[in-house]
């Protein structure tokens, strides 16, 4: 009895062995002697270990998430860390626990997001070094070199990895200086018979068509709709600049009074471009600027199903209305 007790027993401690070795102490897979791992801010153990396991990289999360739970009494920190060969999972867990082990910081600049946003998230990151981001604008700015009395537009949205303790000034000047290289020469390829009196405001412009539109393909749909606008004197009614002059007043919905409040965004009441753009455009929003449709489509609407319905004239405009409310109470 007592020889079968300890035979059970010992196929158990065999069975754990083998289970911990394919998982804790198995090696991270690493392509070369080293790689960088890039932890961004918000990212979970569970999410981790999660991936790990969809990749075909451990065999038993659950194995992993109790080490964590018994062992690593921290979140994840976000940073860029360099795992060599031969590491273990375990070994790349309790690395990430600490963000004194990262070798670089990764800044992830959303496209269509705002610079209040992106100043935000630098005041947020504990691998950054804080000399400006705290400062008043027009100080900021200043501090900056930048000739422009509005930050909103001017820094170039991409993945960016810096060196742990980078400076946040060296970081927003890198930024603003990669947007001004996108913009100068797009500027100088661009198409004839523009209607923006100066790269501004095509920089203005390609905010609103990062804003309304996330289907490449219907970039230059837009441009082209709205370059039309402008040069018939038409406003161009959309509803992006409207909420960016609610600011903190938008709460996800806008209606018809906040459509009929003047500010100096709402391209609903006000003539022509708004003063600032109003989000960090992309480089391929930039350059739809630039290069806007030869249709004759001067009006667009959702589809209710992704992308738009690009009209020429009213009467069309009004059915693909009716189509996308259709679509809409469907759903309901």
């Amino acid at each position: 009895m007592y020889k079968g007790i300890l035979i059970g027993f010992m196929a158990l401690c065999v069975v754990v062995a083998i289970v911990l070795k394919l998982n804790l102490f198995k090696d991270y897979p690493v392509e070369g002697k080293k790689q960088k791992l890039s932890i961004t801010n918000g990212e979970t153990y569970t999410g981790f270990i999660d991936q790990l396991a969809e990749d075909k990289k451990v065999s038993f999360p659950i194995i992993l998430k109790l080490y964590r739970k018994v062992f690593i009494h921290d979140t994840m920190k976000a940073g860029v860390y360099e795992v060599t060969q031969g590491m273990s999972v375990r070994e790349v867990l309790d690395m990430v626990s600490n963000a004194d082990n990262a070798q670089m910081s990764r800044l992830l600049v959303i496209e269509g997001t705002t610079a209040k946003q992106l100043i935000q998230a630098l005041r947020q990151d504990n691998l950054i070094q804080k000399s400006v981001v705290n400062l008043p604008t027009a100080q900021l700015l200043k501090e900056l070199n930048i000739p422009y009395e509005h930050p909103e537009g001017l820094f170039a949205p991409d993945t960016y990895f810096f060196d742990k303790g980078e400076s946040d000034k060296k970081i927003l000047t890198d930024l603003y200086q990669r947007q001004m290289k996108i913009l100068n020469e797009a500027w100088e390829k661009r198409a004839p018979d523009l209607p923006y009196k100066n790269k501004y405001e095509a920089l203005i412009m390609a905010s609103i068509i990062e804003k309304e539109t996330s289907v490449d393909r219907e970039l230059e749909q837009v441009s082209g709709v709205f370059a039309r606008r402008l040069k018939m004197g038409m406003r161009l009614q959309t509803d992006p600049t409207v909420i960016y002059g609610m600011g903190d007043r938008y709460q996800g919905k806008i209606s018809k009074q906040d459509l009929r409040t003047p500010t100096a965004y709402n391209t609903y009441t006000i003539n022509g471009l708004p003063p600032t753009p109003i989000a960090l455009p992309s480089k391929k929003a930039i350059e739809a600027t630039m290069h806007p449709d030869d249709s004759e489509n001067i009006y667009f609407v959702a589809t209710g199903n992704g992308g738009h319905t690009f009209t020429s004239n009213l009467a069309d405009h009004n059915r693909a209305v009716q189509e996308y409310i259709s679509v809409m109470r469907s759903k309901k």
